[in-house]
């Protein structure tokens, strides 16, 4: 073979051994398609307001609970705009998803564990208020102290937080704004959210916060847009006072929820309080006694009571925003009762877009 075929031969066989090659490069794939980003907890929770549920509480100049008004005894407002009511009911026990937040900074340690007996009787009274289990009702559990965590997601077995909050022990800061913050986004959704199940937060703890990157005001707006009724159980012992005190009724009374003093008055039924010289105080009921025991528990008990009893017992109003020319980013609610000598508690109002 001459030395020009040879040549030949050797470039015909390194082209071949090419071509594959070649034909990729000069073929691009087709492009791959985007993965979708997971959506986060806080998107899932953020959507714009079609129909507003508003929980309504009725009491009298003595603090009894008004049960007995009918939907025509009701005036809806949105933005001073008489809105008409498109759902009404007064029934016990309507359905609802309950976020337990439990304080667990060193301030709680004092009668920590008459509040963790409080928790878990809460727990009963709310998720199994019949005394056997309910599909209407679930639950989550966030406790907090120098962080906030997510102990038990969102369930319908009251067994699973109620065994978690007899594992818990306080110890470090107060993370209260951050514990709400995640209560409102980072938990798993029930199907029919916030209208039924409608949603509530019961914080166990003394509104001290201490250590959140989350500030008061964030977390008051995410409560309203989720369209949350945040209670409080104030852990403040009797005859100490607590900075944070204006910031658990900012969040409470905001959403149309409020704060409960089971160790304010303690001693009201006490013959002798103030009467009973000794050294360290006039107290009837001496610290370390059973007496003063009981009486502690017996605060705490008729406290948790009342919280219950008032999310189960709540008149609970629905409306589609009519007759509404405002572009205003958050709206204020007004419920008014034709009754006198009458409080009436409802949310502030609502953010009737996604931010």
């Amino acid at each position: 073979m001459s030395n020009t075929n040879l040549l030949a031969l050797v470039v015909w066989a390194l082209a071949a051994s090419l071509s594959p090659a070649w034909a990729q490069d000069a073929t691009p794939p087709p492009p791959a398609q985007a993965a979708k980003p997971p959506v986060r907890s806080e998107e899932a929770f953020r959507t714009s307001v079609s129909e507003v549920v508003v929980p309504v509480t009725v009491t009298d100049d003595r603090g009894r609970f008004v049960s007995n008004l009918d939907e025509k005894d009701f005036l809806l407002l949105d933005e001073g705009v008489p809105q008409k009511i498109t759902y009404f009911t007064r029934e016990r026990n309507q359905p609802v998803v309950i976020g337990y937040l439990i304080d667990l900074s060193n301030r709680t340690r004092l009668h920590w564990d008459k509040f963790r007996e409080a928790v878990i009787e809460l727990v009963d009274a709310t998720m199994e208020p019949d005394g056997k289990p309910d599909k209407r009702f679930s639950g989550y559990l966030v406790s907090y102290s120098t962080d906030a965590e997510l102990l038990v997601n969102t369930t319908g077995d009251p067994e699973k937080i109620i065994d978690r909050v007899r594992k818990l022990k306080p110890g470090g800061g107060s993370a209260l704004f951050d514990a709400v913050y995640m209560a409102c986004t980072s938990r798993t959704l029930v199907v029919g959210e916030p209208i039924e199940p409608r949603r509530v937060i019961v914080i166990v703890g003394d509104g001290t916060d201490t250590s959140s990157k989350k500030t008061l005001q964030e977390v008051v707006e995410i409560a309203q847009r989720n369209l949350v009724t945040i209670y409080g159980v104030s852990t403040v012992a009797f005859g100490f006072h607590s900075a944070g005190d204006a910031d658990l009724k900012r969040l409470c009374e905001s959403t149309g929820g409020r704060v409960v003093y089971p160790l304010e008055n303690i001693y009201s039924d006490v013959s002798g309080y103030l009467s009973t010289p000794s050294d360290e105080g006039n107290y009837a009921l001496k610290v370390g006694t059973g007496g003063y025991a009981a009486a502690i528990m017996r605060g705490i008990v008729n406290a948790i009571a009342a919280t219950a009893g008032e999310i189960t017992t709540q008149y609970i109003l629905r409306y589609v925003p009519t007759g509404l020319d405002t572009q205003k980013p958050f709206r204020r609610i007004e419920v008014r009762v034709n009754l006198p000598n009458v409080k009436v508690r409802a949310r502030e109002g609502y953010y009737p877009f996604n931010p």
